[in-house]
């Protein structure tokens, strides 16, 4: 079991003395006294994001919030606050073997923000993020997975768009998965895929594993 830390990078940025804009970004991160050989990558991967997520904020997003706060006092609206926080929720640590997720909630006006979630799952023995494709045996895992996803869908069909069966066809990204066990595989969809944003992300576990 790898020891994970979780390092935070957080800040409130101003404009005429007002916060326009705050940020909480996690990010994982890997004693260095771990004998796995791919912990420096999994170390350097998961700060580079972390500061390319910063990068953004502070440049891109920062402009945007202070354009929004100009409009608004001039047209006499309360002042509105952006807001980025990215959560990091690690669902495995065995042996060589992490799964993690990160969701990356947005606000930026409206009526409410939007959440994206990302996720890694990792070998640190060699360095490299695992594919879906290596976790089954079967070469027609995909259907699988389809047929497993459509009757969970059929089994709570209320929280889901109408048509979500084939929206799963139409949305799934094979790298949108992590592992709770070694046995079970969690699918997720991202927000509007397949359900409303009242059901937020959908997840269906897979427990056909076979490696």
């Amino acid at each position: 079991m790898a020891k994970i830390i979780k390092k935070i990078l957080e800040e409130n940025l101003s404009y005429d003395n007002t916060v326009i804009l705050k940020y909480h970004i996690e990010y994982p991160y890997i004693d260095s006294g771990s004998y796995l050989s791919g912990v420096e990558k999994f170390n350097t991967y998961n700060k580079e994001l972390a500061l390319e997520l910063k990068n953004k904020i502070e440049k891109q997003l920062y402009k945007d919030a202070i354009n929004t706060y100009k409009y608004n006092k001039e047209h006499g609206y309360p002042t509105m606050v952006y807001e980025v926080y990215k959560s990091l929720k690690i669902t495995l640590n065995r042996g060589q073997l992490v799964s993690l997720y990160l969701d990356e909630y947005m606000f930026s006006g409206g009526a409410h923000g939007n959440t994206v979630r990302t996720s890694q799952t990792w070998n640190l023995g060699n360095g490299k993020m695992i594919k879906l494709y290596e976790l089954f045996k079967e070469p027609y895992f995909l259907l699988e997975i389809f047929k497993s996803i459509d009757s969970q869908i059929r089994d709570n069909a209320d929280k889901y768009f109408e048509d979500a069966c084939s929206l799963v066809l139409e949305t799934f990204n094979p790298q949108n998965y992590y592992l709770t066990t070694e046995k079970e595989v969690i699918i997720y969809f991202q927000e509007y895929d397949i359900a409303p944003y009242s059901s937020g992300i959908p997840i269906f576990e897979v427990t056909k594993f076979d490696k």
